[in-house]
């Protein structure tokens, strides 16, 4: 049956267009229950005995929940299409709100279940029950002769099921009653003044971006371009106003003499579990901040909230300090994102267990959000249980792959057929190799220099070719795009596509016959390209070699074999490929990096230190570049609209002014109008009798540096990968692990006619959605990675009792000072304020920077020597603690209440424990 509504539409040009809207209604739409023998539904989902044991409904029942109770409760449900079914599609009535209609549709569907099903069993004991929080919606369910009952009534009755009460998210009457009378926070503006606000410029429509080291400040990106402005900065719990990390939200822009620079205290919300917690004290650090005009942000506050980003939170529950309390504090695992507090009646049984919590709201008289329990993880400190957490935190898929997924990879056992010999290049006879990390088991690349007979050499890497076996659109290439990379942690991988291509089909194994893109050069003894092709091929990889292995080979003066003259060849040509992109402008930057030694039973780290990088791994490096650069000039000149690329955007000059006064401190000018410029810089800052401090400076410049990201060519016209220096750049070397790489093998298949097109493949606009999922997904698992060091750090540190060890100041901030730990890699802080304690005199210039404290000057760089332990008093945020050793800081005070002074000399912790101390009578 065809239903259509005609109505006719003003265009912008003034001119009339008339639009037709059709709706099929059908009479084929299946109830879904296997009560039921005249729908032919061969799967039905909804259980003939659909019993549970209820004080309210004691038969058999099915539950309709309206779309409230749906969205705010409701985590698994079967679908019935009421709009499509002839029996059970209305309209919407003169004057019905769209609301109304909705609720009218849910009854409507309700009522003609209850009469299906009772034919079916001929007015048997199966009913149907629909859920609703709505008042009037459930006055008129009951004037239908419906059962209905509201979701926290219906849950209540669950007898068998008590602890499902603490699941039940909050409705705004509740919050209301558990919330105090005093009004904390400005109320939010509606919707309809925000977005006239944002349209007149009076308001500014952004991101909020909460402070990991301060809880009372935070950042708005604005996501408009060509805005003036692209971030504002907000400080202070009435200006944040209940505002939630990623949320998007409204601003309100303050005159510029109102502006302020960002703080630099070290500020964590670890006031009492209580609500009167005094803010003044604390709001009060962020005062006092330097009027000098370069260093001050466009300031603000929120004034409303556009779009939540709440999701369930991991973290651990706070109990109340009072007995047979029901309303507990939750704290969340990440700092970005404030308490919030729960009704539970298990609180004894979740203390000390990891648990999720999802956010029901924030009202203007509450200090924090209310929620409700979600699930529990696990005891809190369990490796499983932690690695869930930060899987679930940074948003890493990692369920198990699908029926659907698996049923999509080839058929064991596996070989290479006729039909790949007669479309590919035959390398088997070429000397390949693979140079990887000790235990690497998903190798996407190999390569071989062999000299030619006119002189030149041969060079060339080969990919694994994944998209042959992961073809477009299909479960496995979707769920592959939705992961969009493997995440490494410490002893675990969560792969992007399943063990059977990552560790075996796909995996360039050496002795072992593999698909394989190859990119191939011709280059003479200088490294200089004469010409590059790119071929599908089959390849039989002679050695899997790691860094080590290669390097030994390279080094070994006894060794001549093929595999060893194809290394030495490749080194050779790397040290010119690399001195030259140098030369160009490429920046050799510097990040802390550490690998664990992990028990082979206990699976716990025994050993932790920086990694050590050899030639070879630089040697892999360059090829790997060259191989990305090249392809993504080849993808662009074919694809000039549909290219996918990599960009690496320039710094803003702000970005540079911490790495401009740590080098200015010790005398040295730091130039950053170019990379070119940069780099020169960085390669001439040295300071004698200070090897490390390069190294120092080339940390500092990581942290200045922009995030590289993935775009569509044709919806950008600013190609240039800054670090690199190199005008244009994709990745295309490791499709095992980056899904971005295989688009661009299929882009590249396409350009030399090994494969055909598809149309989401030629969408830019696609491209580009694709895109910003790649780019979310490498952002989180890099945090995920981080994470997994920080908690194994943390295991490792746990039964070593107190290590004394040198180290760097690498920031300093009003309070604190950033401590860099060459042999672990590691950062920790030393805090000089205190809560509850004395505290020595503080100064702070954020020209230097410096901090004074007593006597001494703290500057960065300033070489230290500290004690690392575990802190683990806060089993929720267990903390490498650093104790000041030397310099030794010594102050006194006069307690004018118990007419006596305290001498103390300070050995400076974490919180700047006072662990020495004298007491002199007077």
């Amino acid at each position: 049956m065809l239903k259509s509504k005609t109505f006719v539409k003003k265009t912008r040009s003034g001119g009339v267009l008339k639009i037709v809207r059709e709706h099929y209604l059908r009479d084929d739409i299946w109830c879904g229950s296997e009560v039921c023998k005249e729908c032919k539904d061969e799967a039905p989902v909804l259980q003939e005995h659909a019993c549970i044991e209820s004080d309210l409904c004691s038969y058999p029942h099915y539950l309709i929940p309206d779309t409230n109770v749906l969205l705010h409760q409701v985590c698994g449900f079967s679908l019935f299409s009421v709009g499509d079914l002839k029996s059970t599609f209305i309209e919407r009535e003169q004057g019905e709100s769209a609301n109304d209609r909705n609720d009218r549709a849910i009854r409507v569907a309700a009522k003609w279940y209850t009469d299906h099903l009772a034919k079916k069993t001929n007015g048997g004991s199966l009913k149907v029950v629909l859920l609703t929080d709505d008042r009037a919606n459930k006055e008129k369910a009951e004037q239908d002769g419906l059962i209905v009952y509201r979701c926290e009534e219906y849950i209540k009755s669950l007898i068998g099921n008590p602890e499902l009460m603490d699941r039940l998210a909050l409705q705004p009457d509740d919050q209301n009653e558990i919330t105090g009378s005093k009004l904390l926070f400005p109320e939010h503006l509606p919707l309809s003044r925000i977005q006239s606000g944002i349209k007149n410029g009076m308001f500014l429509q952004g991101t909020f971006h909460a402070n990991r080291d301060n809880y009372l400040e935070g950042k708005v990106f604005i996501n408009r371009e060509g805005e003036e402005i692209n971030e504002v900065l907000l400080q202070g719990l009435q200006n944040l106003n209940r505002a939630v990390h990623q949320d998007v939200v409204a601003v309100e822009l303050f005159p510029k003499e109102r502006w302020v620079a960002p703080s630099s205290v070290v500020l964590q919300d670890d006031s009492p579990n209580d609500e009167d917690a005094d803010e003044d004290e604390t709001e009060n650090n962020l005062k006092g901040v330097p009027s000098d005009s370069s260093v001050l942000k466009p300031t603000g506050r929120v004034v409303g909230v556009i779009k939540r980003n709440w999701r369930p939170f991991c973290g651990m529950l706070s109990q109340s300090m009072i007995k047979e309390a029901t309303r507990h504090l939750f704290t969340p695992a990440d700092r970005r994102i404030p308490r919030i507090r729960i009704e539970t009646r298990q609180a004894a049984n979740l203390v000390g267990q990891r648990i999720m919590v999802a956010i029901d709201g924030w009202p203007k008289n509450s200090r924090y959000p209310n929620g409700h329990f979600v699930k529990n993880l696990g005891s809190a400190g369990d490796k499983e249980t932690e690695t869930e957490v930060l899987l679930l935190e940074h948003d890493v898929p990692h369920q198990p792959f699908s029926q659907a997924v698996l049923s999509f990879l080839p058929q064991m056992p596996w070989s290479i057929t006729e039909e790949d010999l007669k479309v590919r290049a035959d390398l088997r006879h070429l000397c390949v190799c693979s140079v990887d990390p000790p235990g690497c088991t998903d190798i996407d690349d190999t390569l071989h220099c062999r000299e030619l007979e006119n002189g030149n050499l041969e060079v060339g890497v080969h990919i694994a070719d994944v998209s042959h076996f992961i073809r477009p659109g299909n479960a496995l290439d979707q769920e592959a795009a939705s992961r969009g990379t493997t995440v490494y942690l410490c002893g675990k991988r969560i792969d992007m596509v399943p063990e059977l291509l990552s560790s075996n089909l796909c995996s360039l194994r050496s002795n072992v016959e593999r698909l394989a893109f190859s990119c191939i050069w011709e280059m003479n003894h200088n490294a200089e390209i004469i010409k590059a092709h790119f071929t599908k091929s089959i390849i039989n990889s002679k050695a899997s070699l790691t860094y080590a292995e290669a390097q030994m080979r390279i080094d070994d003066s006894n060794m001549n074999d093929d595999i060893t003259k194809s290394l030495r060849g490749l080194n050779r040509l790397a040290k010119i490929l690399k001195s030259r992109r140098i030369a160009k402008g490429a920046l050799t930057l510097s990040s802390p990096e550490v690998r664990f030694h992990i028990d082979s039973e206990t699976h716990d780290p025994i050993d932790m230190q920086s990694k050590e990088l050899k030639e070879t791994n630089s040697m892999v490096e360059e090829f790997m570049l060259l191989a990305n650069i090249s392809v993504a000039q080849k993808i662009y000149d074919e694809f000039s609209e549909c290219a996918l690329l990599r960009k690496h955007p320039s710094p803003p000059p702000s970005n540079y002014d911490i790495l401009i006064k740590a080098a200015k401190s010790r005398d040295l000018n730091i130039l950053t109008d170019s990379a070119k410029a940069l780099a020169d810089s960085l390669n001439n800052a040295t300071v004698e009798n200070f090897p490390y401090f390069n190294t120092l400076l080339r940390i500092l410049a990581t942290r200045c540096m922009m995030q590289a990201v993935y775009f569509c060519s044709g919806m950008d016209s600013d190609f240039h990968h800054y670090g690199l220096a190199s005008p244009i750049y994709t990745h295309f070397t490791s499709p095992i692990r980056r899904y971005a790489d295989i688009i661009v093998h299929r882009l590249l298949a396409v350009a030399i006619n090994a494969d055909s097109t598809y149309p989401d493949l030629m969408d830019k606009h696609k491209q580009t959605a694709l895109c910003n999922n790649l780019n979310y997904r490498h952002k989180m698992a890099q945090y995920a990675q981080r994470a997994s060091v920080a908690f194994h750090t943390q295991l490792f540190f746990k039964n070593k009792g107190i290590i004394n060890e040198e180290g760097f100041i690498l920031f300093v901030r009003k309070n604190a000072i950033i401590i860099l730990i060459p042999k672990f890699g590691l950062e920790g802080a030393v805090f000089f304020d205190h809560k509850d304690r004395p505290s020595p005199r503080l100064s702070f210039d954020s020209e230097g920077p410096t901090l004074k404290v007593e006597e001494h000057t703290f500057r960065m760089f300033d070489k230290v020597k500290v004690t690392i332990s575990l802190d683990a008093s806060n089993i929720q945020h267990q903390r490498i603690r650093m104790a000041l050793v030397e310099p030794v800081v010594c102050f006194c005070f006069l307690d004018c209440s118990r007419t006596s002074t305290w001498v103390s000399e300070m050995i400076l912790t974490g919180r700047s424990q006072l662990q020495l101390f004298l007491y002199i009578n007077f």
